[in-house]
C-alpha cells in the first residue's frame, strides 16, 4: 500500500504569449481589426475582452492538465462537459501487477492529522481494500469486478483538456467556490493549479482571486 499527496501537471506543450496572439487573431476577425495587430497588443485586447464579459473569444485556445487525486474528487472533474477527458481505468489496471509496484496506492485526505486516531481508522480501512482487491483477484475475479472493494481514496489519474474559457468557469466553481465551499480536497489541487495558470497567462485569470 502506498499514501500520496494529490497534485496537478500542466501540460507546457504551448507559449503563453502565443495563446493570446491566437485569441487576439480570432477577435479581431470580428471588427476587422487586425492591422492594429502590435507587438504588446494581444494582452491588453484579451484583458477587454474578458473585463466586458466578451469571453467566448477564449474558447479559441485550450489548455491540458494532468490531476492525480482520488476518485471522489475525480467525480467532479468530469462533470464539466465542456472539456475532454482520459482517466485511468480500474477497469483494465491490474494492481496487483508490477507496473503498479503490486500495490494500491490512495491519496492522503488532507484533513486528517498525520497519525491521528482519524488517520489511522483511514490507514487500516484503505489497508483492507487492498487486501480484500488483491485476495477477489486470488479467487479468479476480473479487475473490474475486484474493484467493487475499492474506496473512493483510490489514486487516480485524469488528465483534462478544456478551452480558457472553461478553465475559467472551473476555477469559479472549484477554487473560489461561487456556487458553494468546494470540497477540501478539490481546493488542495484547484487553488495551486490557479496560481500556475496565472503564471502562465497571466491575463486570463489574473481577476479570479481565492
Amino acid at each position: 500500500m502506498q499514501a500520496i499527496k494529490p497534485y496537478t501537471q500542466i501540460y507546457k506543450d504551448f507559449d503563453g504569449q502565443k495563446v493570446l496572439q491566437k485569441i487576439e487573431a480570432a477577435a479581431r476577425t470580428c471588427y476587422k481589426s487586425e492591422g492594429k495587430i502590435q507587438e504588446d497588443s494581444a494582452a491588453k485586447l484579451v484583458a477587454g475582452l474578458i473585463k466586458s464579459g466578451h469571453e467566448a473569444m477564449l474558447e479559441h485556445a485550450s489548455v491540458t492538465v494532468k490531476f492525480v487525486v482520488d476518485r471522489g474528487i475525480s467525480h467532479e472533474l468530469v462533470r464539466h462537459r465542456l472539456a475532454s477527458f482520459a482517466q485511468e481505468s480500474t477497469r483494465y489496471c491490474n494492481y496487483s501487477k508490477d507496473d503498479f509496484g503490486s500495490e494500491i496506492t490512495f491519496i492522503i485526505p488532507d484533513y486528517l492529522e498525520y497519525k491521528s486516531e482519524g488517520w489511522n481508522i483511514w490507514k487500516e480501512s484503505m489497508k483492507q481494500a487492498e487486501d480484500a482487491y488483491f485476495k477477489m483477484l486470488d479467487f479468479g475475479l476480473s479487475p473490474q469486478q475486484a474493484r467493487a472493494v475499492l474506496p473512493n481514496s483510490l489514486k487516480t489519474e485524469v488528465v483534462m483538456t478544456a478551452n480558457l474559457r472553461e478553465w475559467r468557469h472551473f476555477f469559479k466553481l472549484r477554487a473560489l467556490g461561487t456556487t458553494g465551499k468546494p470540497h477540501p480536497q478539490m481546493l488542495e489541487v484547484a487553488v495551486p493549479l490557479l496560481e500556475d495558470m496565472k503564471n502562465l497567462i497571466p491575463v486570463v485569470f489574473d481577476d479570479l482571486v481565492v
